[in-house]
């Protein structure tokens, strides 16, 4: 009787623990399951550990040094073509982020992000950076880059205005 009483009170838990779990944003979702998963982890080899059961991991360990070093001179073989790959995905990367360069935004599409018409007052402007911002910062679940592009059509249409 008392095992059915503890199974429905781990049910609850569990559910509003999902419940909660699902409210948060995602990069916390993100850490919480990576130190619940070396939780997990640790738990089990101290268990194995205790147990004494822990021979299979040391051989599995053993085995792959020795499966490594096997393959070593095959990996040696092939360095430079990894070697030229990364550099040409590096380059890539590069290219795009010097595409994508935040600085190239005009003062009309600054007004436009923003949502004001030519010619908004610092106060209008002010006014509805942070009104964006609130809804799309990316601490409530925005996102990184529409926060970067309000940010930076405030601080050309401030330094516009300024002159």
């Amino acid at each position: 009787m008392i095992r059915i009483y503890l199974i429905l009170i781990l049910f609850v838990l569990a559910f509003f623990g999902i419940r909660t779990f699902l409210k948060k944003p995602p990069a916390v979702v993100a850490g919480y399951l990576k130190v619940l998963l070396l939780g997990v982890a640790g738990l089990i080899v101290l268990y194995l550990t205790a147990t004494g059961r822990l021979n299979w991991l040391f051989a599995l360990i053993g085995m792959s040094v020795a499966f490594i070093l096997r393959l070593m001179p095959i990996l040696l073989r092939y360095t430079p073509y990894l070697q030229r790959l990364w550099s040409e995905k590096q380059q890539t990367s590069q290219r795009h982020n010097k595409t994508s360069n935040k600085d190239n935004m005009s003062i009309e599409e600054a007004y436009e992000v923003l949502g004001l018409k030519l010619g908004a007052s610092e106060a209008d402007i002010i006014a509805a950076h942070r009104k964006l911002i609130q809804k799309i910062h990316p601490d409530r679940g925005g996102s990184n880059y529409l926060a970067a592009k309000i940010n930076l059509a405030k601080k050309i249409l401030l330094k516009t205005n300024s002159l």
